[in-house]
């Protein structure tokens, strides 16, 4: 089952009743300073206050939610019968990428959050307090780098947004640790830069050397085909709340998340399928798709005249996972 990339009603209610009397102009300005942090690479120190941590909220948690809950419907159309019951979400900040688990996997009963930023970690556990999967959540404070060591091992283990916040080194320490506790399966996140992509790449790598698999994006476990300036990303559109807009001080009613990804998991995928790196071409003759496959980046075309292989073709979007029959 898909899951959607706007917030669940639950996550959406409780925010906008921490946003009651909340000035829009003041987080406006808090959430444009977070943010040009956050893209850059930079952590969560400048999120001090509670109205700091509000902004940061409602500038970045639906982009972060789409962008999981994306990775997460990758994961789970490869391996549709992974039901983990215990979370790990490393970084979880105010607790995106565990309401969007708890939307894609039904049978989670246990979630743990890690994050250093004690106002983060303040929030998270109001938004989740009335929550029906969430309210009985465990938020662990410390690092992702020391700290995660002591937790306790998951199913599934999750991190969005975090590594990039870490020095080289360090992030080659925290991959390891994570993958430690995934008992079986490891998301990991990142903005869709090509900076991003070399974290994930590098992650990628180190972790199939341990014995890892890669359920999603790849279909498979080579090298990255892609030759720089080419880089891996993907995109997910969610719509925008006028507070939304009014932070961002933005017309248009939507937004455009750019975000790289890898699930890796411990048992090899049963099923493969191709993976959509852009947006397909479609032209009057023929329907044109860069696809990452088994053999490496093939351009797939697909002609009018066969009219039902087109009509399918229609329907592909970027990042879509397209079977090999296809």
């Amino acid at each position: 089952m898909m899951i959607s990339p706007t917030l669940p009603a639950e996550l959406k209610a409780a925010l906008d009743a921490r946003l009651q009397g909340f000035s829009r102009t003041d987080a406006a300005q808090r959430s444009q300073k977070i943010s040009t942090t956050y893209r850059s690479g930079g952590g969560s120190g400048t999120i001090k206050s509670e109205a700091d941590a509000l902004a940061y909220a409602l500038a970045r948690m639906p982009a972060t939610y789409a962008a999981v809950a994306a990775s997460l419907n990758a994961l789970t159309e490869i391996v549709p019968d992974l039901a983990p019951e215990t979370l790990l979400d490393v970084g979880a900040g105010p607790g995106t990428a565990s309401w969007a688990a708890a939307e894609a996997f039904p049978s989670l009963q246990d979630f743990t959050l890690l994050d250093a930023n004690a106002t983060l970690s303040r929030l998270a556990l109001e938004l989740a307090r009335d929550s029906t999967r969430l309210a009985d959540c465990r938020y662990l404070p410390g690092d992702a780098g020391g700290n995660l060591a002591e937790v306790s091992e998951a199913d599934l283990v999750v991190a969005s947004y975090v590594i990039g916040e870490l020095a080289e080194s360090d992030q080659r320490k925290l991959t390891e640790t994570m993958w430690a506790k995934a008992r079986h399966a490891l998301v990991v996140i990142e903005p869709g830069t090509p900076a991003g992509y070399a974290r994930i790449l590098a992650l990628r790598q180190q972790l199939i050397a341990a014995g890892a698999y890669v359920a999603a994006p790849c279909p498979h476990e080579k090298p990255c085909p892609l030759i720089a300036p080419d880089w891996c990303h993907f995109n997910q559109r969610l719509p925008r709340s006028q507070a939304h807009r009014q932070i961002k001080g933005a017309e248009v009613p939507f937004e455009d998340e750019r975000f790289i990804y890898v699930a890796l998991t411990r048992a090899p995928p049963v099923t493969r399928a191709a993976r959509m790196l852009a947006p397909p071409d479609v032209g009057k003759a023929e329907i044109t798709a860069k696809l990452c496959t088994e053999d490496g980046v093939e351009l797939a075309k697909v002609a009018r005249r066969d009219k039902a292989a087109y009509a399918g073709a229609r329907r592909w979007r970027w990042g879509d996972a397209v079977p090999s029959e296809s």
